[in-house]
């Protein structure tokens, strides 16, 4: 036994991060801080609780675990899953699926996960036990890809929305692997309404014989008709997939029509409106389809399972069957619509004429400018993170170039979260106009094309940020522990900059970059 080499090791093993490595903790510390003090509106984007971080960070990351638990185990009700004794003598006498021994705790976790989510997606037309879910996909693309691969053949016809308006990269993007693999159709809003028009679709699907249709989207704001589009999929024998990653805790809590029971499979991500750990979950009703995804998630796409991951989607799910886990979700929808409001009433266009979702999307082509230049998402979104508000450039119906998109898209989850109401999302909106309507487009020429860039008076700048900052210390939720300084934020009380010399100082003394660290 190397005693010695042991006795060192434990420094490494035991010891925290900041002692480890004080770079990557100080990174972390601001970016928590980040998450504290600003407005946060990414769609895509929610805290996760902290008993659902701790169950990620558990010592179930040390395990492999390739392969998938018993299936006897898999349809136990959730009593009957704890139940150690009963559990551990089976798994004794019987062993498993997977490939590695000593995996009988990854066992619990995985199926404690599939059985809570199939409680959670129960409906009046399926029950529980009736769903069958994978839990094991890595991200959302991944579960799509799992999906294409079970149902399809390389060349088959597959129909989704269309990336600029409103639909999914892996939804046949031929930036993606799904728009290289299969033929892809694409059906889009109605020019004038902005809507699905599912009399067009079906015209489409009968035009194209699509042997899989995709339901569900990014920043399209509307609810799908699930019943509609399983008309059509039935209409031309078309498997129909709904993708419901952005509105999956929207449904669970009822503020969203369910596919469950109408589409022949369901994928969602864990962590935007579930606010869960980062993950996805594949979702069916039928057994011989549900063979086939396993098969195509392990060991067709993926090997190892991240086995921690199961532990914090079960968490989530636990979470997900709460009270106030669905008024939170009814919440997000409300201020979703509060939000979209505020911006029509000061005169900015909601693209797709409002929201019943958790996002929204705005066009900025009906802000004006005596520049003649239009304003573009990616200019109004970067100087909207510097006032201290976090949105996503996104394209709309009309764009043809994702680099020159004329939208900006805003979710409702993180802010509602953190306590905000209607009141809020006004404030939010007029605080986002008076930025907007003040950002002077223009263009310069760049390497290869124009480029657009916008100016804004720094004094416009300086009030929006000082009202974030006010409404920041208003919210009663996740409170900044500490207020770092200049490079981090700007035109605040105490940001600014030190002189040059002053800086060139400190960093000569190795602090320069953490000085304003307690």
């Amino acid at each position: 036994m190397d005693v010695r080499l042991a006795e060192e090791y434990v420094h490494i093993l035991e010891n925290e991060l900041a002692a480890i490595d004080p770079d990557i903790s100080h990174i972390i510390r601001y970016e928590e801080e980040k998450q504290a003090r600003k407005i946060i509106l990414i769609p895509s984007e929610s805290f996760a609780p902290q008993a659902v971080r701790e169950a990620l960070g558990s010592v179930f990351n040390n395990v492999y675990a390739e392969g998938y638990p018993p299936l006897r185990m898999t349809r136990d009700e959730e009593e009957l899953v704890l139940d150690f004794s009963h559990q551990l003598a089976y798994y004794r006498r019987y062993a498993d699926r997977r490939f590695y021994k000593g995996v009988e705790y990854v066992h619990f976790l995985e199926t404690l996960a599939q059985r809570r989510v199939a409680k959670c997606f129960a409906n009046e037309r399926v029950p529980a036990e009736q769903i069958y879910v994978n839990v094991q996909p890595l991200s959302g693309a991944a579960a799509n890809l799992a999906v294409y691969d079970a149902l399809l053949e390389p060349g088959d016809t597959i129909m989704g929305m269309d990336l600029f308006q409103g639909g999914h990269l892996t939804h046949g993007s031929e930036l993606n692997i799904s728009g290289r693999r299969y033929k892809v159709v694409s059906y889009g809003v109605d020019p004038v309404t902005e809507r699905l028009n599912y009399d067009k679709i079906m015209e489409l699907a009968q035009e194209y014989r699509p042997r899989l249709i995709i339901a569900g989207y990014t920043s399209y704001s509307w609810a799908p008709n699930w019943e509609k589009f399983r008309e059509i999929a039935d209409a031309v024998g078309a498997y129909l997939m709904a993708d419901i990653a952005h509105t999956a805790g929207l449904v669970v809590a009822g503020a969203h029509p369910s596919p469950v029971g109408i589409a022949d499979v369901i994928i969602f991500t864990t962590h935007k409106t579930i606010c869960g750990p980062r993950g996805a979950v594949i979702l069916t009703t039928d057994e011989e389809l549900a063979e086939r995804i396993d098969a195509a998630v392990f060991p067709g796409i993926q090997g190892g399972p991240h086995t921690n991951k199961f532990a914090a989607i079960a968490v989530a799910f636990k979470i997900a069957q709460t009270d106030v886990f669905r008024r939170l979700q009814h919440k997000i929808v409300e201020n979703a619509k509060a939000l979209a409001e505020a911006f029509q009433k000061r005169g900015i266009k909601v693209a797709y004429g409002g929201t019943d979702t958790h996002l929204l999307v705005l066009d900025l082509r009906s802000i004006k400018s005596d520049t003649g230049f239009p304003l573009r998402g990616e200019i109004a979104a970067r100087l909207l993170d510097i006032a201290g508000i976090i949105v996503n450039k996104n394209t709309i119906p009309g764009d043809e170039m994702t680099p020159l998109a004329s939208g900006i898209r805003l979710g409702t989850p993180w802010v509602t979260q953190r306590g905000l109401d209607a009141e809020e999302m006004d404030e939010i909106a007029d605080i986002m106009t008076e930025v907007l309507v003040n950002i002077k487009p223009f263009r310069y020429h760049g390497r290869e094309h124009e480029l657009p860039r916008g100016k804004i008076e720094l004094s416009v700048l300086q009030r929006a940020t000082r009202r974030v900052a006010d409404l920041v210390e208003r919210i009663p939720i996740y409170r900044p522990s500490r207020k770092s300084g200049y490079p981090h934020y700007c035109f605040l009380p105490g940001s600014r900059r030190k002189p040059l010399f002053e800086g060139q100082e400190a960093r000569g003394k190795g602090q320069g970059a953490r000085d304003d660290l307690p």
